[in-house]
């Protein structure tokens, strides 16, 4: 009889977080997708890296998708026992809160140990991947971004280039560049035509411009050089694949764990926190979903996201904190874990008269 009830309640659970995560996945990919195709129209992304770049998010979004959805699940599941007066029937047959936590703890585990890997691991290296294809992509869409008529930012150096018309083989005509030069001078150049060439320096491209002039001068003096030439090759520096120091969220677990920077503290244990909270939102949904019979399946669910609210914003506050090294380390983000834990009790005591057999 057990194992039949504990197949079913696991089937009612593990159906529902399936259905629940997919929606809030597809919700959140489909506003991603948009901003993909932004970036795709604006060159800022090459075409054939927009869905490694879903995917990649995707791997984030599933680090904060599986506990919500773990705990809506729960709720919805148990809610509609409950309504069915399902539940109450179980518990007629002596089914207590082990028998609903010994099913659920067959799908909590498996995914609290792939939210700690999504965690510790995934989600630094989606973001990692992510930077590196943003990288290409601005190293690869310099004076290929360039759309005629209209002025565009390129390179490090931050130089101005504008083209009239742009040819299918990418000649430019009627060109105008403009650049910052030592001090604070200027270079300004206008040619008929122009064109990106490959340069023995892999990170150096050059633009060669034909039959045009340079204008190179110091702005509100009078001490100004022109040169008129045939053609003129400008060098420009590729940006770096290299990204600057990674940023907390991309750092690898073992280097968190060995700084004792308050801002890698904090990292650290909000990725920890991650896997632990699952945990703690999936037993915790057992208690806030009970209900009478024929109140609804719908009707912890209010409460029940204003208690992940709470939760969560508690955790975001804490780990400012730390960051800010307002509270200690030591205490960190452990001390929001700690009140999830103390309130999980207190309502499996008051729901199943705990608290009267200990005053006894």
């Amino acid at each position: 009889m057990k194992r039949i009830l504990d197949r079913y309640i696991f089937r009612e659970i593990a159906v529902t977080w399936l259905g629940v995560t997919m929606v809030l996945l597809m919700i959140l990919l489909t506003n991603q997708f948009a901003r993909v195709l932004g970036d795709v129209a604006k060159g800022k992304l090459p075409k054939n890296a927009a869905f490694d770049v879903i995917g990649l998010s995707a791997t984030q979004y599933l680090t904060v998708l599986v506990p919500i959805g773990l705990f809506l699940a729960v709720m919805l599941a148990l809610g509609r026992l409950y309504r069915d007066s399902e539940m109450p029937a179980m518990m007629a047959c002596r089914v207590g809160p082990a028998g609903i936590y010994r099913p659920l703890m067959w799908l909590l585990m498996p995914l609290a140990l792939g939210v700690a890997w999504l965690s510790l691991e995934g989600t630094p290296m989606a973001l990692s991947k992510i930077e590196l294809i943003s990288a290409e992509a601005r190293r690869e869409a310099d004076l290929a971004s360039i759309e005629p008529g209209r002025f565009t930012v390129v390179g490090p150096e931050k130089a101005v280039v504008y083209g009239e018309s742009i040819s299918p083989e990418g000649q430019m005509e009627n060109v105008f560049l403009e650049r910052q030069v030592e001090g604070n001078g200027v270079e300004v150049v206008v040619a008929r035509r122009g064109e990106q060439v490959e340069s023995d320096d892999p990170n150096t491209r050059m633009l060669v411009l034909h039959d045009g002039r340079r204008y190179e001068g110091v702005p509100g003096t009078p001490d100004f050089r022109v040169v008129e030439f045939l053609e003129h090759g400008i060098p420009y520096r590729l940006p770096s694949l290299e990204p600057p120091s990674p940023r907390p969220r991309a750092m690898s677990f073992a280097r968190l764990w060995a700084s004792s920077e308050p801002q890698h503290i904090a990292e650290w244990q909000w990725r920890l926190g991650v896997p632990i909270s699952t945990i703690l939102l999936a037993l915790l949904a057992v208690p806030l979903a009970r209900s009478r019979p024929r109140e609804g399946r719908y009707g912890r669910i209010a409460i029940g996201l204003l208690v992940f609210i709470i939760y969560f914003n508690l955790l975001s506050a804490s780990k400012a904190w730390t960051e800010e090294a307002t509270i200690a380390p030591e205490l960190g983000l452990w001390w929001v874990h700690g009140c999830v834990v103390l309130f999980t009790l207190g309502l499996l005591g008051l729901q199943n008269g705990w608290h009267r057999r200990i005053l006894r």
